[in-house]
């Protein structure tokens, strides 16, 4: 199956940066994609997170909802995006993954649970953890994708639950804060996340100045297969359920595992 990235500089405008999206994806359908992934906050973006992002939140089947099921079913092709999605907090937002299929109907939408309270930013202040830690997967023409945001990334069991749920690509949808080390750090977690589970993962970024770019696929083995720089763009790979079966038969550490953690309780983000 082909698959495309895209890579944005979204901004506040967020009728502009659907207008990039809409192009995007017609540029990945006429790839050959079946799907096109784009970043975490595609739909609305700055360099850090303030109190204008419950202010232009709204809920999955609202005007920006509406608009990503739209562009999907024109295109025939099924599309992740980030968006700001409102929560039942007036004071903070969900930072929300939606995936649509090729007719526009919602498959899956998975609100960002690891928020990214870290090297002098809090998001929190801003955007609610998701209430649920379940794996959100959901299928394309028979191969199965499950969805975390940026942050997650550093979490190698939310990428473990995914792959035990029967995740053969993992879509990494982010805003990859840059930084000392970041961009290494980017890509060396998604090769490793796609070593420890013998799985495609696709890293789908902003681009400079607020996040690193390179949007990239990491192969089950933990190769690249394909990158893009720092330019918005659109990056169409190719992924097959067989190289997932071809590594797991080399490394079958799916059926090896001895350590299997039970569900620990989620810190609380403020709620």
């Amino acid at each position: 199956m082909r698959i495309a990235l895209g890579q944005l500089a979204s901004g506040t405008d967020t009728a502009a940066n659907l207008r990039v999206i809409d192009a995007y994806t017609a540029e990945a359908a006429a790839s050959g994609a079946a799907l096109v992934a784009f970043p975490e906050y595609a739909t609305y973006e700055k360099k850090k997170i303030d109190a204008t992002f419950p202010t232009v939140a709204g809920p999955l089947d609202g005007e920006v909802g509406t608009e990503l099921s739209r562009i999907a079913r024109s295109h025939s092709i099924a599309l992740v995006a980030g968006l700001v999605e409102s929560s039942p907090d007036p004071a903070r937002a969900y930072n929300t993954l939606a995936a649509f299929d090729g007719g526009g109907r919602l498959l899956a939408a998975y609100r960002k649970i690891h928020l990214f309270d870290a090297q002098g930013f809090e998001e929190s202040a801003f955007v609610a953890p998701g209430p649920s830690t379940e794996p959100i997967t959901f299928d394309v023409d028979g191969l199965r994708f499950g969805l975390l945001t940026c942050y997650d990334l550093r979490f190698p069991e939310h990428a473990q639950a995914l792959s035990d749920a029967g995740s053969q690509v993992l879509l990494a949808c982010s805003s990859w804060v840059p930084g000392a080390l970041k961009t290494n750090q980017w890509r060396t977690l998604l090769a490793a996340r796609a070593i420890e589970n013998s799985v495609f993962v696709a890293g789908v970024c902003q681009v400079p100045p607020v996040s690193v770019g390179n949007s990239l696929l990491a192969g089950p083995m933990g190769n690249v297969v394909a990158e893009l720089g720092l330019a918005p763009g659109v990056l169409p790979v190719d992924v097959s359920p067989d190289a997932v079966a071809v590594a797991r038969r080399h490394f079958p550490t799916h059926r090896q595992r001895r350590i299997r953690r039970a569900q620990a309780p989620p810190p609380s983000n403020r709620g």
